[in-house]
């Protein structure tokens, strides 16, 4: 297993689905100009792959091998498998559902940590995800976790969807989403939960500015 590398700056951003921490992390990111993981991509491919690839969503051993070879790219705000850029597939509800479930099979993880890993670069990194504060940086030096309610998150979803031009029902966005965060937090390994020393944000009702402009404040405080 790869030791952190000590002296590099980690900004560690959990939650649930929707909550805002992939934008809020990018944008954290950006004002301090450090490197950016959005680790949920990571199991989003593995998950598109074991699609494309006819393997069963349970099938453990299957899906951990995909995710320890995965051919993915990250270039120009592009997410690429091997030659295809899949930067909109991975965002798709169903494949957004094959990744909570694989993302409950602990040789999955296992097979994703390291690779998870390899991005604490200088001068830093801010990581979104639901265990980046709890298992994968745990030495983080500042922690956040987002969450906002499972309505607010299903009509934000719903909006990205009908401005993409597919169809979504609201309501069942909003099953979907207890459905995901029932799932993420019974799972056995990494479960979804707050680090103990995480500063706990709901967005229900902030907006993206004010979300980034916490997260800013609280890494500076830690300096």
């Amino acid at each position: 297993m790869t030791l952190p590398a000590i002296g590099i700056p980690v900004i560690t951003i959990d939650g649930p689905s929707a909550s805002g921490k992939g934008t809020v992390a990018e944008r954290v990111a950006v004002a301090l100009g450090f490197h950016f993981l959005d680790s949920g991509a990571l199991y989003r491919l593995t998950a598109l792959s074991a699609l494309k690839h006819g393997v069963v969503l349970d099938d453990e051993i299957r899906i951990a091998e995909l995710a320890a070879t995965l051919p993915a790219r990250f270039h120009d705000g592009g997410v690429w498998l091997a030659d295809e850029n899949v930067t909109d597939a991975i965002r798709t509800e169903t494949v957004g559902e094959g990744a909570s479930k694989v993302a409950a099979l602990p040789a999955v993880r296992a097979a994703l940590l390291d690779r998870q890993r390899a991005y604490r670069l200088p001068p830093g990194l801010v990581a979104d995800g639901r265990d980046m504060g709890t298992v994968v940086f745990a030495d983080a030096v500042a922690k956040v976790f987002l969450t906002a309610s499972a309505e607010a998150r299903a009509e934000r979803r719903y909006k990205q969807l009908i401005e993409k031009g597919n169809s979504a029902s609201l309501s069942g966005l909003v099953a979907d989403m207890r459905a995901r965060d029932a799932r993420d937090t019974a799972r056995s390994v990494a479960p979804l939960k707050p680090a103990p020393d995480a500063l706990l944000l709901d967005t229900t009702c902030m907006d993206i500015e004010s979300a980034v402009q916490a997260v800013l404040s609280h890494y500076r405080s830690k300096q």
